[in-house]
């Protein structure tokens, strides 16, 4: 893989798994310095462990996405690890499967706060490091639910709508300081948060079936959107949602290929 982010250090929240994982090994392989943030310790740790013994360079930063001081003490840390700060990637986010009258108000306040909220907050705190250089780039993760419904997942949906708003508004507002902000919307990904939702095969198979595509995403085919959204090739891009769903907002129906 070609070394296009060699002296770049890129912070990444929910890097311990999933996509996350998938984000901070990319720009890890691709020269990065990684800084993964997340609230599961031993997972990071580890996620971290495997890309230094593989020859990247990471650490490794608790945060609680629903605790400012946190989320400011990440980057206060990324800073004074890694010297400095040119991507932020805001990939963390939870879910709650029910109906929305099942909601408590902390359960709604929770899925705010850590799925929108935590966007507003990374970006308060990372500004004054983004600005310093001539370019510096912010790539937030929202979804398919960005655009469309989806069964018994309100405040997921609510939020992950917002995402690609507040994408727009930080991209009009920071343009001119040479800070880009655009969004990745991935569809049906094979994460450990799909398989907890789906619940099981025989769901994913059935979901699938309205994906062109055929198949679940891997987090390092949406990495690689992230990394194009975040150097040279995108240059004159800000303020866009890129979706990568295998087909699977193209169209309204999709039953899959009939066999022949």
């Amino acid at each position: 893989m070609s070394q296009r982010f060699t002296n770049k250090v890129v912070w990444v929240s929910g890097a311990a798994q999933g996509i996350g994982r998938g984000i901070a090994e990319y720009f890890a392989e691709a020269g990065a310095k990684v800084a993964l943030i997340d609230i599961k310790k031993k997972e990071g740790s580890e996620v971290a462990e495997s890309i230094r013994s593989g020859g990247g360079i990471a650490e490794f930063f608790f945060c609680d996405l629903n605790v400012e001081e946190s989320i400011h003490s990440s980057i206060e840390n990324t800073v004074k690890f890694f010297g400095d700060l040119h991507i932020l990637v805001n990939n963390g986010a939870v879910n709650f499967v029910k109906d929305l009258h099942e909601y408590s108000s902390e359960e709604w306040d929770w899925q705010m706060s850590v799925n929108l909220k935590a966007i507003f907050l990374s970006f308060k705190y990372a500004y004054a490091h983004l600005r310093k250089h001539a370019s510096s780039h912010i790539v937030n993760i929202g979804s398919v639910s960005s655009f469309v419904g989806q069964a018994k997942t309100p405040g997921y949906i609510a939020a992950k709508g917002a995402v690609i708003m507040l994408t727009k508004s930080i991209a009009i507002d920071y343009a001119s300081e040479g800070i880009r902000c655009n969004a990745v919307c991935p569809g049906i990904t094979d994460t450990p948060m799909l398989r907890a939702h789906m619940g099981n095969d025989v769901d994913i198979q059935e979901r699938l079936q309205r994906v062109p595509g055929g198949r679940m995403l891997k987090p390092k085919e949406i990495a690689g959107s992230v990394a194009y959204l975040c150097c040279d090739d995108s240059a004159g891009v800000t303020g866009i949602s890129l979706i990568v769903d295998g087909g699977y907002l193209a169209t309204a129906e999709w039953k899959g290929i009939p066999a022949l």
